[in-house]
């Protein structure tokens, strides 16, 4: 038995084991805690470049993405980090979007990567304003939390 809690101590620097926990008596269990990416030292971490394509009034279609070299025109390449969140996004995509900068403006981003098969896949992951003193759900996803991989492309709606 000693040795055991000799054992305890010593993973974790001397300190016993918590307690484990105890169940809980009558109702559901409690919703599994969505995992948080770890945030990025921007200072340390080199950015990634994401090539993002805007369109106004909907999102580009897979089909626009098939041929490699002849993607959409409307590009812009921004480097930024995987804990980036879609509101910092959409700021970058005012500064560049003129349309994007409209008082009821909004944002619908979409993820496009290609499936198993190699086809282009063109999925939707959230919606921000342009404006508004109240934040939605959606500004504060990351990249990251979003299963985004490096070499994704973002397609930006604007709507």
């Amino acid at each position: 038995m000693a040795a055991v809690a000799e054992a305890q101590q010593s993973r974790q620097g001397g300190r016993p084991l918590p307690p484990p926990p105890q169940p809980r008596m009558g109702g559901p269990p409690p919703p599994p805690s969505r995992p948080r990416s770890e945030p990025v030292d921007r200072e340390k971490t080199c950015p990634l470049l994401l090539r993002v394509f805007t369109k106004i009034g909907g999102h580009h279609t897979k089909e626009d993405f098939v041929v490699r070299g002849k993607e959409p025109k409307d590009e812009v390449q921004i480097y930024t980090w995987k804990d980036a969140t879609l509101r910092e996004l959409t700021d970058l995509v005012k500064e560049v979007a003129p349309a994007a900068r409209r008082r009821d403006a909004k944002l619908s981003f979409a993820f496009v990567y290609p499936d198993k098969n190699g086809r282009f896949v063109v999925k939707p992951v959230g919606m921000t304003h342009a404006y508004g003193n109240v934040r939605r759900l959606d500004d504060a996803k990351a990249l990251a939390d979003l299963s985004f991989q490096i070499g994704d492309y973002l397609d930006v709606a604007i709507l």
